[in-house]
């Protein structure tokens, strides 16, 4: 099998401030659009960055006890990164920042043509909360995911905000509200047709 007619792979690195087995809505959003993906044959795995002992700092590998170079290689390795993240005062998590600064360092770790090894791979957002604020995340991730070399596909984030003041959270819906589940849906085909064109024609040396 050559390598543009293996499965497409994608990762969700998911930001909650739980850890795990605590029940995650940021978890069950990012679920979701992983099994949208599989209905388009990608394969994909989820992991809690909060359990794991993600250091901080600005490079690839922060010596002794940093998982990051483990969750580095498995965004590396896949084609579509998915980067889920709660609403805190009206912000990303600080597991979610902390995982835009250790991206950061893909910068300076480029192939023979110059280019980050994130060239080539579609990023995507999913943002949760109880309060406005999705829209001004996903800014922010589509900003940095953007920077550090990936792909943004149109419709790049599905989101689900609940009432203001109020304090029920998208895992204790009794359904999926049809509107976020049709913009989970959409963005699954838009980010796995565009990471088959990026694989099969990748970015031209500048």
């Amino acid at each position: 099998m050559t390598a543009t007619q293996r499965p497409l792979k994608a990762v969700a690195l998911t930001c909650s401030l739980k850890p795990s087995p605590e029940p995650s809505s940021t978890d069950l959003l990012s679920q979701q659009l992983l099994d949208a993906l599989a209905t388009h044959d990608v394969e994909s795995e989820l992991v809690r960055v909060v359990d794991h002992d993600v250091l901080p700092g600005v490079e690839a590998d922060m010596g002794e006890g940093d998982a990051w170079p483990e969750l580095r290689r498995k965004v590396l390795d896949a084609d579509i990164l998915v980067l889920g993240t709660p609403t805190w005062m009206g912000q990303q998590s600080s597991v979610c920042q902390r995982v835009l600064e250790r991206l950061d360092a893909e910068l300076s770790d480029t192939n023979d043509k110059g280019q980050p090894l994130t060239y080539g791979k579609v990023a995507c957002a999913v943002v949760v909360g109880n309060e406005d604020g999705a829209h001004h995340i996903s800014a922010v991730l589509f900003q940095g995911l953007n920077d550090v070399g990936f792909t943004i596909p149109a419709g790049g984030v599905t989101y689900w905000n609940g009432e203001a003041m109020h304090s029920t959270d998208y895992k204790d819906l009794g359904s999926t509200p049809e509107v976020t589940a049709g913009t989970t849906k959409t963005l699954a085909a838009n980010a796995a047709h565009l990471a088959r064109l990026l694989r099969g024609d990748a970015y031209p040396e500048a």
